[in-house]
């Protein structure tokens, strides 16, 4: 008997032993279930912030493309407003210089025939140069 009971413990052993680790795996297996999902709802999140923040990305994106594109129309408009002004002003300049300009070229022109007519009265018995070609 003492040998019949010695094999009923250990078979007991056993068994408890097997239905222990047996425990333990089904609490291993339930922990990496629930850190599965944790990481799979967490991965949900990550991806619907990601999409909201492409949106506002891509919103201010866009809106700062059309204030860029207001800004660049406006300084065209002013620049050929500015050029436009610039030429008018320089084409009523110029009608005004060029009259100064005449006037100031004919008081020369006058200046000058008067010099030189004055020279050539004066210089008659001044001996001519030899020209170029007779030497």
């Amino acid at each position: 008997m003492k040998i019949t009971s010695l094999i009923a413990a250990l078979v007991a052993t056993a068994a408890l032993t097997a239905l222990g680790q047996e425990g333990a795996l089904q609490d291993v297996k339930h922990g990496a279930k629930k850190t599965g999902e944790t990481i799979k709802d967490g991965l949900e999140t990550v991806g619907e912030k990601t999409k909201e923040t492409a949106k506002t990305v891509g919103k201010k994106t866009k809106e700062t493309a059309e204030t860029v594109g207001e800004k660049t129309k406006e300084t065209g408009e002013t620049v050929a407003r500015k050029t436009k002004e610039t030429v008018e002003g320089t084409g009523e300049k110029t009608t005004h210089t060029s009259r100064k300009t005449h006037r100031k070229s004919t008081k020369t022109s006058t200046k000058a025939r008067t010099e030189t007519s004055e020279e050539g009265s004066g210089n008659q018995e001044s001996k001519p140069e030899p020209s170029p070609s007779s030497r």
